[in-house]
């Protein structure tokens, strides 16, 4: 009885060295490296003096790794109506699971300029999608064009002036 116990004893010593092994050997492999469609949301739209508005555009990035942003081509849309057209090139590189903002300056078709003009008169929101494409690199690797689809809207900013968010 004595040695059985002992060698049960044992055994589980061994088990136990086993699945730390285990482990160790799936830790190291290292993190998941996911590359997830990133987004783009108007954070905040501000008509300027001369009628052109200024965007920051807040792009977001869903991967577990650095991506870095090298270009943004959206079309602007108020209830269906094209109004501008969001394009720039930011080479900007997002950490991982975060966001950034870039800033563009915008000349709106007339439209666009009734619609934002409408809304902050009547002190309503005012409906918008973006739809095209952002071309984004994963960390050493190549470029990838994600389409980007976005339905939201923006309303009126008590005390500022010609502000929406």
């Amino acid at each position: 009885m004595r040695v059985r116990a002992h060698w049960i004893r044992g055994s589980s010593y061994a088990t136990a060295a086993l699945v730390c092994l285990a482990l160790l050997a799936a830790c190291a492999s290292g993190p998941v490296r996911r590359v997830s469609e990133p987004s783009a949301r108007i954070q905040q739209l501000t008509v300027q003096a001369d009628g052109s508005w200024s965007v920051d555009l807040r792009i977001e990035n869903f991967s577990s790794i650095p991506m870095r942003f090298e270009s943004v081509d959206l079309a602007l849309e108020f209830d269906g109506g094209p109004v501008a057209t969001l394009q720039l090139q930011p080479a900007l590189t997002i950490g991982p699971e975060s966001a950034d903002v870039v800033d563009l300056t915008v000349t709106p078709d007339l439209a666009g300029k009734l619609a934002i003009a409408d809304a902050l008169a009547a002190g309503r929101s005012v409906t918008y999608s973006l739809e095209g494409s952002i071309g984004a690199r994963p960390e050493e690797s190549r470029l990838r064009n994600f389409d980007i689809e976005r339905r939201s809207a923006l309303s009126p900013t008590p005390g500022l002036p010609g502000v929406l968010r």
